[in-house]
């Protein structure tokens, strides 16, 4: 049980990899706060945990909101007594846009959710943790946030920039008992995909170039292994740093 008595938020908990970082985390002894939009996939994300005598709570999050992200942090600990790990996974793609078709409202959207989500996330967790000198963050960015030629320009850019803010998040709250890292996930089999609208013909045939040197699809759960990792005691001197976890797509590019 390498969460044991842990209480961890994970967001973007309803589908994908954060359902399966959920699963995972209750399945290791974390008390679970699990944040979406989809309350229904939150509700059976929690009765399967709560089936195998996990101990999680849903609580429906837009991470563009503030609001709604304080209540969630606020829930985790009126529910379990205090927040021991956050997990900023939730996000969504862009339509593959080159930047010569960017539209502000996209370039908003995308940034809304995949960066300042994780930024307001981040800031509300860290009283906690800095009252206590301890604290976990990981953050899902992508190998779209390491290479230019996985997404649109959008995704592109909003990655890189939680890759930049975890790495300086990590290094700033380093003596604090604190610790930040990110995971970069290649193709990994979720629905992420549903969130692409109008997706760009120029943009797809451009990515689609690399996509095709993917050796093969992650699962989500491969990618919540990680997490557990990068979670537990086990990752005690792995700080401000990034994960890539990709099959060896990237290696070589």
């Amino acid at each position: 049980m390498k969460l044991k008595d842990k209480t961890a938020i994970v967001t973007g908990a309803a589908s994908g990899m954060g359902r399966a970082m959920a699963i995972l985390f209750a399945k290791e002894g974390a008390n679970v706060v699990a944040a979406d939009m989809n309350e229904h996939g939150l509700q059976e994300v929690v009765k399967e945990i709560k089936d195998k005598d996990g101990s999680a709570t849903a609580v429906t999050v837009n991470v563009t909101s503030q609001e709604d992200i304080d209540n969630m942090v606020d829930t985790a600990v009126k529910q379990y007594g205090t927040l021991d790990i956050l997990v900023n996974n939730a996000g969504i793609m862009d339509g593959m846009e080159p930047a010569g078709e960017i539209t502000d409202e996209k370039w908003d959207k995308v940034f809304d959710i995949n960066t300042k989500g994780v930024m307001r996330a981040t800031r509300k967790a860290l009283p906690i943790f800095l009252e206590k000198e301890s604290g976990v963050i990981i953050n899902t960015a992508s190998t779209g946030g390491l290479n230019g030629a996985h997404a649109g320009a959008i995704y592109t850019a909003s990655k890189h920039a939680v890759v930049g803010f975890t790495k300086n998040t990590g290094f700033m709250y380093a003596d604090k008992g604190i610790r930040c890292n990110a995971i970069a996930p290649g193709a990994v089999e979720t629905n992420i995909g549903s969130t692409m609208q109008g997706a760009s013909e120029a943009g797809m045939k451009r990515a689609g170039m690399t996509h095709g040197l993917s050796p093969r699809t992650g699962s989500p759960e491969e990618i919540a292994k990680v997490a557990v990792f990068l979670a537990s005691d086990e990752a005690s001197f792995v700080n401000g740093t990034v994960v890539t976890t990709d099959a060896g797509w990237t290696s070589s590019f």
